[in-house]
């Protein structure tokens, strides 16, 4: 109460936190009657009538969504409410409340939910809404929680209400949304279903049957809405997406580490996440090809020569067939098998349909020369003339069945073969760098390259195609090679895809420099590019550092830009770089949130010894649930991590050590969210002087 007995502003607040507390504590209820219902259906689902089929399922989807609100993680229920005003422009919303969380909430099926999920169609408000098109809501409250809270209601300690339609809606940034973005970085990535921006929404509610590339700057959230798409898809278009399937694809395992809780953190446990070569691999790779071999392998350039080496096993007959039908003998006569040979090779078909089509057009002329004779044959004759020693000995003689393994050991074992494969393709020079030197006594005992399984993923795709999905998340896409794109296109040929990259971090050897021709490596070559260079996470100082070398960089992207003007930047250098490194990771320690000392992988052992040697607990990237707060990485693992406090060792090392170095010092210079200290002894690179 203030002085004059009137409710002061502080009494207002402390009671609407109150109201808000045992709101909570009312979802949390509801919710843990949500898990007990999901039980008890799938038991009652198990006696369900109906066919075999039908009760497989439904007790299969009982089963999931039991499973999802069973793993649901411990987190506040809701982050925001809309409040609708009275008129045309709230249409069917006119005067309604609603919470929105990451999950729907009910008290039972027929009640009007307690919460709202956030991908819903009346949340896109809480996202889109502002003072010039409030889109009816006449007040939009937002929910600051402690940190890291687990969803008790005493963590709820904050509302902020932003009136939309009284003409005083704030100017200045949300605090909670700031406080949030700016929270220090511990443990994995989190979701953002709190603090997604109007643009970022938008990619985030694209239709599922358009293919988007997100050229993301450092910081402007490029991965999170590539995960709050493929969780908005799931929930918008369940059947289609669970048809196919869903693939999010990720550059490396730390990574994938890194933002594995986000997704079931918005409710969506059962999606794929692995990288490339998880998913491609037919064999464990066991072979290390020399950096100029790797990127021949890479070349799109293969994909013809293995194409011209699978369809070159086709060979004319030799000799007419003449199958056994009881006392008969039917005959095809040899210009009759070679006209279908040329058909069916002039169309291209997948390999194996191929081999199949060959086998069907015989038994056509078969089935039609016992028409003749006899009538219409019954399906047990087709099926016997199909499997008939002589028809399985012609196709495999004129379209023999070839495996992946096959193929390519013969390419890289038979200088003759892989010469008539590459003939005006490949010089002199890059067939004998494709060539073993040492070839295996056959394919059973071949030991392959990561390159080698892209290669033979290739070849698998000519032979059948794969089921693929129905879409997959790409990120990092500018590090794909032309043969990778390949590999993610047969798998995509009737789904859509989310592609997330910048073409400034592009390290490998065969990094994109355009996305139009990337894209029609991708088969979407009709996907729109939309830039986001608007960063919420890396301060505006370290911005500003790392755009420094966008003009040395055989690239076209704008510029990012920050909307953080907090953080610290700080370059040294130093005649002492180790015991400068500890020193630094010691004052940073005095500060929350993670730290990450990244330097060139010949530097890290060094580095990470030094700390312990101080008494600092230190982890490696690849370590999954250390608790350590300081991570020493190469620079090479850095992609795609974020860290409250980087110390940078040695820049001019980390550019020195791969043709690309400079995009590299690019990817490791914008991955602090708070603090950067470069440290370096020799002199900084051009750019950064």
């Amino acid at each position: 109460m203030d002085a004059a007995g009137s409710p002061g502003p502080g009494d207002a607040l402390t009671g609407q936190l109150t109201e808000e507390r045992a709101y909570h504590d009312a979802c949390r209820a509801a919710m843990a009657r949500m898990v007990r219902g999901a039980d008890d259906q799938v038991i009652t689902g198990e006696d369900v009538s109906g066919s075999g089929a039908d009760a497989e399922v439904l007790g299969r989807h009982l089963r999931s969504f039991a499973k999802k609100l069973a793993e649901e993680p411990d987190t506040p229920l809701f982050f925001g409410r809309l409040d609708f005003g009275h008129g045309p422009a709230a249409g069917d919303h006119s005067g309604q409340r609603y919470h929105i969380g990451r999950r729907r909430i009910v008290e039972h099926p027929s009640a009007p939910p307690m919460v709202i999920d956030w991908r819903a169609p009346v949340s896109r408000a809480f996202y889109q809404a502002g003072p010039r098109d409030p889109q009816g809501v006449a007040v939009r409250r937002r929910f600051g929680w402690a940190p890291f809270s687990r969803g008790d209601a005493e963590d709820l300690t904050g509302i902020e209400d932003e009136h939309l339609t009284s003409g005083r809606a704030r100017q200045d940034p949300s605090r909670i949304v700031t406080g949030e973005i700016e929270r220090p970085r511990v443990g994995p990535m989190r979701d953002v279903a709190a603090t997604i921006q109007p643009e970022q929404d938008d990619l985030v509610r694209g239709e599922l049957t358009a293919s988007v590339c997100v050229q993301g700057a450092p910081g402007t959230g490029k991965t999170a809405v590539g995960l709050h798409r493929a969780a908005y898809l799931l929930y918008t278009h369940p059947q289609r997406i669970q048809r196919g399937g869903l693939l999010v694809l990720g550059p490396n395992r730390a990574f994938l580490r890194y933002i594995a809780e986000v997704l079931p953190a918005l409710g969506e446990i059962d999606i794929r996440q692995c990288t490339l070569e998880d998913e491609i691999a037919r064999h464990p790779v066991g072979a290390i090809d020399d950096e100029a071999t790797a990127a021949l392998k890479h070349d799109p350039r293969m994909a013809t020569v293995l194409a011209r080496a699978l369809y070159d096993q086709v060979r004319p007959p030799t000799e007419s067939l003449a199958v056994p039908d009881g006392s008969y003998r039917r005959r095809i006569p040899r210009d009759e098998l070679e006209r279908i040979v040329e058909e069916v090779h002039a169309d291209r078909p997948p390999y194996a349909v191929g081999r199949e089509r060959v086998r069907s057009r015989a038994v056509g002329l078969l089935q039609r020369q016992a028409e003749r004779r006899a009538g219409p044959p019954s399906t047990a004759w087709l099926r016997r003339m199909e499997r008939s020693a002589a028809m399985t000995a012609l196709v495999d003689a004129v379209w023999p069945a070839v495996r992946p393994e096959e193929l390519v050991a013969e390419l890289f074992s038979d200088a003759d073969a892989l010469a008539r494969a590459a003939d005006g393709l490949l010089t002199e020079r890059e067939r004998f760098a494709l060539l073993w030197r040492r070839p295996p006594r056959s394919h059973k005992s071949a030991r392959w390259s990561a390159a080698d399984l892209v290669l033979l993923d290739e070849v698998a795709g000519l032979i059948e195609r794969p089921t693929g999905y129905g879409h997959i998340v790409v990120d990092e896409a500018q590090d794909l090679s032309p043969m990778q794109c390949r590999a993610i296109a047969r798998r995509a040929g009737f789904g859509s895809l989310t592609v997330l990259g910048d073409l400034a971090q592009g390290t490998s050897p065969w990094a994109a420099r355009s996305w139009a021709e990337h894209l029609g490596h991708l088969g979407k070559p009709e996907a729109a590019v939309v830039p986001l260079t608007t960063g919420f996470r890396v301060p505006a100082a370290i911005v500003e550092l790392a755009n420094r070398l966008l003009a040395r960089l055989p690239v076209d992207v704008p510029a990012a830009r920050s909307l953080r003007r907090d953080g610290s930047l700080r370059i040294r250098r130093t005649a002492a770089l180790t015991e400068e490194a500890v020193a630094t990771v010691r004052g940073a320690l005095e500060r929350d949130g993670s730290i990450a000392v990244i330097a060139a992988a010949s530097d890290t052992a060094r580095l990470s010894q030094a700390l312990e040697k101080a008494g600092i607990a230190t982890a490696a990237a690849e370590e999954p649930d250390s608790a350590a707060r300081v991570t020493v990485l190469p620079a090479t693992l850095a992609k795609g991590l974020e860290y409250d406090h980087v110390v940078v060792a040695e820049p001019a090392a980390i550019v020195d050590a791969e043709p690309r170095g400079l995009h590299r010092l690019y990817v490791v210079l914008t991955r602090a969210v708070s603090r950067l200290d470069i440290l370096h002894h020799r002199p900084l690179p051009d750019a950064l002087r």
